[in-house]
Parts: structure tokens; sequence; C-alpha cells
């Protein structure tokens, strides 16, 4: 499938983006978002590596790379070859099933799909990068939050930037989003809500664009 660049180019994305049934949803998650998840939530940093995780919707290895300043181990793969990871479709029978962790951006139109594959295949959590909005929903609370609520929903309070085919440092949005956070040693059925705070100028580094 041919890529469209032209489309979403502005520097602002706002919240009613709608993606075509057959997107390959290119938008790269900026790295400093997936440091916020690690140093912030999973509370590790690179002098203790911890654990080993799956990026399933790996893109451009935007995510992994950072991942893998965090982890032992980073298993990347996406069912587009975008010059990174391997190539594979997550939602078909999955033959990774050893990780600690899936940690991942999920597709625009396929986020429900995406964490209840998941689950079945995380030893200890799964953690999601959603817009806020995907809390909301009748459908969404049966099928995902009802009988196995997150155990964190991580709120930013900037706002994380994602740009269609790209990454751009000075790209904005309009669109807030969120961390969920499924942690199978937290033996409670309530969700937690913390803030990440302003942190984008402490976790940004400029090799991040090159």
């Amino acid at each position: 499938m041919e890529i469209d660049m032209t489309q979403n180019t502005s520097h602002a994305v706002m919240a009613q983006r709608h993606e075509p049934a057959d997107s390959l949803d290119d938008f790269p998650t900026p790295p400093w978002a997936t440091r916020a998840l690690c140093q912030h939530i999973l509370m590790m940093s690179p002098n203790q590596k911890m654990w080993d995780c799956w990026e399933p919707a790996c893109n451009r290895g935007h995510m992994s790379k950072v991942l893998k300043e965090y982890f032992e181990e980073v298993h990347s793969t996406d069912i587009h070859h975008y010059g990174y990871g391997g190539v594979y479709d997550f939602l078909q029978c999955a033959p990774y099933s050893n990780f600690a962790w899936i940690i991942t951006n999920p597709p625009f139109r396929l986020g429900a799909e995406f964490i209840e594959q998941a689950h079945r295949h995380a030893r200890r959590g799964v953690a999601m990068l959603v817009r806020t909005s995907f809390l909301e929903g009748g459908d969404r609370y049966k099928r995902l939050y009802k009988s196995r609520p997150p155990s964190t929903v991580a709120q930013f309070v900037e706002r994380v930037p994602m740009i269609k085919g790209r990454l751009d440092k000075k790209a904005s949005t309009a669109t807030s989003y969120c961390w969920l956070i499924w942690d199978k040693l937290v033996r409670s059925n309530h969700t937690e809500l913390v803030w990440i705070p302003p942190c984008r100028k402490m976790l940004e580094k400029d090799t991040d664009y090159e």
C-alpha cells in the first residue's frame, strides 16, 4: 500500500481525526512520551534495566529505541515494513508469547483489539498509548474496562503531538493522550489516576528527530 505523505501535514492534528478503514495509521510516537511512561509510571532507570517487552506496532522504531534504554530485550514488529523490526500481524495468533510487557501506540481504529490481544500474551503487564477520549464509550467499557479495568490511567498534562508519516519537533496538537496500564502484579479492581507532569523538555533529545 502506498502511504499518502501529503495528508495531515499541518502542525496541528485535531482531535476529530478519522482514519480510513484500510489506513496504516502511520503516526509515529514522539520518543519523549515513551520515556515518560518508563520514568514516571514504570519507575525504571537506564541504570537498572528490567524485564523484556514486545512493541507490536513499531513503525520506524521510535518507541522501540527508547524502550531499549530501559528493558533488557525489546522485540519489535509491525504489520507493515517501515524499515525497522520484523513484519508480523499482531492480531493473528501470536508466536511471541513469553514477553513480560507489551507496550505500544496501537493503530487508531484497532485499539480495543490490540488491548485484548496484548492481555492474552503479556506475562506481567500491558501499556497502551491512546487518546484520552478512548476512555469513553459504552462498548469499550463493556469490552475492556468493566471486568478488567486498567491498574493505572496516566494522563499527560502536556500534549503529545503526532504527525502523519513523520516526527516533527515543532508540531502541536489539539488531542490529549494518556497511557493505559494493566499491571498484573496489582491486585485491585480499582483504577489509579495519575498525571504525567510537564517533562518534555527534560526527556526530549535532539537525536530523537534525526
